[in-house]
């Protein structure tokens, strides 16, 4: 099942191994099943901590693979080949359930450990898809410390009838004790705001006693991390809050055109500007979303104040907002009543599921001509509605687009409905904007494809000037028109949205925060409390 250099890095890995670890096996007649024993059998085979178990009545599910620590009661399941993206949450399950200490903060654990009711974790995911394994790893980790809570993670192209019968479209789709917990991506944090009741207040209380920051950057993407980066070498007080780590980029799956990188992924990425980061001793806040801001001068104490959705406030001598943009939606009848129930936004993640079925594509762009000739391998038809009469795509994706026998490209295709059952989509209605004839296609998925909003509706009604459309103007320092508050990245005016242009533009800003702060005294509480 495993080549042989795949073996040699495995055994190297197992060899960290501290106690033993039983692979459960339970299996039917499916070729899957065979493989699954076949990659039990060669996991057994590299290290004597590592043993295989046949018990066919060990889980109502097969074939699935159990990861099981007899002496700690734990159990973490795969349910189908966790091969693809999902290899390494077996790896890494394999560790953790072996005594391989865990990568998190202390106090982390602890409330893991803490947690007193069980809960029985199903993870429905593909194994092409990237936002998956976050979510799989997260409670995994979380089976391995509490052995009251079971994770089992469901490939759905294994699971067909399951994820028909729940009507499962998107993934990852998380049910906890049999009741829709999430879907889409989820960091361990987040998590456990949800799962621990309170856990949200006490880290709203938590931030409301951090000391004033030199610099506050508002947002984790390139731009944000740059920005970070490039002010903690100052030597001065820096902080990140950000809902997620990595914003917008942890979703791209292929990054061919970042400078002396041939290639990479978005989640490659992000784990690197993390590390980077926190390298600096930057305090990073996660979790958390901004709500509003208030200039330095209508505060008391003198600081920029940033409220967060959670309540708490952070206070600093100056902000760098870096808040990113967000896929745009067709703001269409239907589209939000069948999210996730057909209409979708990442091909990578959820073509899948749409396995043998016709779909559609919004947005003739690169990312909609990407999209399709990605889902073209999966499905039975795509049909790619573009709104204007020529495509924008580089030549050379819509050369191969067009070569694809089951790509359709309709122009002047103005989508007006998405059409369902009440349970998922079964079509969509668009308008020929040749002749004004309305016309509908029947299909089972809806790729929305058409580009990106800036995060700035937080800014709107202060001091932050936005221009029309809702981008934050800045200067060419990086500068905004609230005193202090500088800007960068994909939620400004800046042209061209680009991950290396939002790293420079965050570095830029970074620095213009700097010649702020030698240029403007601290606030005068503080050298009176110094």
């Amino acid at each position: 099942m495993l080549d042989q250099a795949m073996k040699q890095q495995l055994k190297a890995y197992l060899d960290n191994l501290k106690t033993d670890v039983q692979l459960v096996l339970s299996l039917d007649s499916s070729e899957t099943a065979n493989k699954l024993q076949d990659l039990a059998n060669d996991i057994a085979s590299l290290n004597d901590k590592v043993s295989v178990v046949r018990d066919d009545n060990a889980s109502t599910r097969s074939p699935i693979m159990q990861v099981v620590n007899q002496e700690k009661g734990t159990a973490i399941g795969f349910a189908g080949l966790p091969m693809g993206h999902e290899f390494t949450s077996l790896v890494l399950a394999l560790l953790h359930s072996g005594g391989h200490p865990i990568k998190l903060e202390s106090d982390v654990i602890e409330q893991i450990k803490e947690l007193d009711s069980e809960l029985n974790v199903e993870i429905f995911i593909s194994l092409s898809c990237q936002n998956c394994p976050e979510v799989v790893q997260a409670f995994n980790m979380m089976s391995a410390i509490n052995p009251l809570i079971k994770t089992t993670m469901i490939d759905g192209a294994a699971f067909q009838d399951e994820v028909k019968s729940r009507d499962i479209m998107a993934v990852p789709s998380v049910y906890i004790n049999g009741e829709l917990f999430g879907q889409g991506r989820m960091s361990l944090a987040e998590i456990l705001n949800k799962v621990d009741s309170g856990a949200a207040e006490k880290k709203a209380a938590n931030l409301n006693q951090q000391a004033p920051f030199d610099v506050l950057v508002v947002g984790g993407g390139p731009a944000g991390s740059s920005a970070a980066i490039y002010a903690a070498r100052k030597g001065i007080r820096t902080g990140v809050v950000a809902d997620r780590f990595g914003g917008q980029v942890m979703d791209t799956m292929a990054i061919e055109n970042f400078i002396s990188v041939k290639a990479t992924t978005g989640p490659k990425l992000v784990a690197s500007l993390e590390e980077h980061v926190k390298e600096y001793g930057v305090e990073v806040m996660t979790e958390q979303r901004a709500a509003n801001i208030i200039a330095a001068e209508d505060t008391k104490d003198g600081y920029i104040h940033v409220e967060l959705e959670s309540g708490a406030v952070l206070r600093a001598r100056t902000v760098i907002t870096s808040t990113g943009a967000r896929w745009r939606e067709m703001n269409v009848p239907g589209e939000q009543e069948y999210r996730n129930k057909g209409v979708a936004y990442c091909p990578h993640c959820d073509g899948p599921l749409f396995k043998g079925k016709k779909t559609a594509v919004i947005g003739g762009g690169n990312s909609g001509i990407e999209a399709a000739i990605d889902l073209a391998g999966i499905v039975e038809h795509v049909t790619v509605l573009e709104f204007a009469d020529t495509l924008r795509a580089d030549q050379v994706l819509i050369d191969k687009a067009n070569a694809t026998p089951n790509i359709e490209i309709i122009k002047m295709a103005q989508t007006t409905q998405v059409l369902g059952d009440g349970n998922r989509v079964i079509g969509l209605e668009y308008k020929d904007r040749n002749t004004d004839e309305l016309k509908q296609i029947e299909l089972a998925g809806i790729f929305v494809q058409i580009g990106l909003m800036p995060n700035s509706e937080w800014l709107k009604g202060t001091k932050v000037e936005l221009s029309p459309r809702g981008e934050i103007e800045i200067n060419a320092n990086g500068a905004t028109s609230m005193n202090g508050v500088f800007a960068a990245g994909d939620v400004t005016t800046v042209p061209y949205k680009q991950i290396i242009i939002a790293m420079g533009e965050g570095a830029k800003a970074s620095l213009g925060a700097f010649d702020y702060l030698i240029r403007n005294p601290a606030p005068v509480k503080v050298a009176e409390t110094a």
